[in-house]
């Protein structure tokens, strides 16, 4: 299921450490359809220990889809320049001379590259990890009433297939007699035709003959029959229907529904021999086709 949501929040200095930079942590989540749960993290280099927490939180809330969450940190790019003393210069400019002992053709530091040796970039908050995790929690929950109420739609478009489909099941129904008579009445048609290009001596006798004509007939209509595939599809249509008033966790069991649903339908088709009963056959398809794209969406 798709969804989104951001947020972020200030870290003030504390009372522990005052010295610490004023940051904003933020977490942003971005979710897309998919048959499995499939997390990605985009995470800076101060949250990076944070990622453990962060998918086994991601894993217990969610059970499908492709989820990248993305946290950072802004305002700690600024280090805090001060005059250097006369010891730590002497240090540098100690370094240096040893180095040119070995390396002659290395050049001096510069001015620019001593202030920044000596910069002092300030530590981050030791609760940086827990307000991650906590904010990360916030993000969460926003994104999953979004999937929620994506959901609420979905299940709403379900019902609505449902209903088309069960209205076609009906059509269907009335049909089904009249292709099994008319599939016997044509095989007995083609089993006269060819008793009749058939030679008197060569030929059974026409009682015999005719009994014979009838059990075949009635077998070769039998196994057209629709009759079944229509019981067991308006039976997984009521089942899919009560997946969807229960609620939780459908998709995986709409799935397995959906694909029985489309081999009934596909059945039907193949033994249908009217255009009428085709068309039903077609529309099916495109119907159920269409809610097995939006089942792969709900958890």
């Amino acid at each position: 299921m798709t969804g989104y949501a951001c947020a972020t929040q200030r870290l003030r200095p504390t009372e522990a450490a005052p010295h610490s930079p004023e940051l904003v942590l933020g977490v942003e989540i971005r979710s897309v359809n998919s048959r499995f749960l499939d997390l990605g993290f985009r995470l800076g280099d101060e949250l990076r220990a944070c990622e453990p927490a962060l998918r086994e939180r991601l894993q217990a809330s969610l059970k499908r889809g492709k989820v990248e969450l993305r946290a950072w940190v802004e305002g700690r790019t600024e280090a805090a320049w001060r005059a250097p003393n006369s010891a730590e210069l002497q240090k540098l400019l100690s370094m240096q001379d040893q180095i040119r002992t070995w390396l002659p053709h290395a050049r001096e530091l510069s001015v620019a590259e001593l202030l920044q040796l000596l910069a002092r970039t300030p530590p981050l908050p030791a609760a940086l990890t827990e307000a991650a995790s906590s904010l990360a929690a916030q993000v969460l929950d926003e994104l999953r009433h979004a999937r929620q109420r994506e959901g609420e739609r979905l299940v709403q478009m379900l019902h609505e297939r449902l209903a088309q489909l069960q209205a076609l099941a009906q059509q269907a129904q009335p049909l089904v007699p009249a292709q099994v008579e008319q599939q016997r009445l044509r095989f007995l048609e083609r089993w006269n035709e060819a008793m009749g290009h058939t030679g008197a001596d060569s030929s059974p006798a026409p009682a015999a003959a005719h009994e014979r004509a009838l059990t075949e007939a009635t077998a070769y209509a039998l196994r057209l029959d629709v009759a079944e595939e229509l019981t067991r599809l308006q039976s997984h249509l009521s089942e899919i229907g009560d997946v969807l008033q229960r609620g939780g966790e459908v998709g995986k069991r709409l799935d397995f529904l959906i694909q029985e649903l489309q081999r009934e339908a596909n059945t039907l088709g193949s033994k249908s021999s009217s255009l009428t009963l085709t068309r039903i056959a077609v529309e099916m398809k495109v119907l159920i086709e269409q809610m097995r794209e939006q089942v792969q969406n709900l958890e």
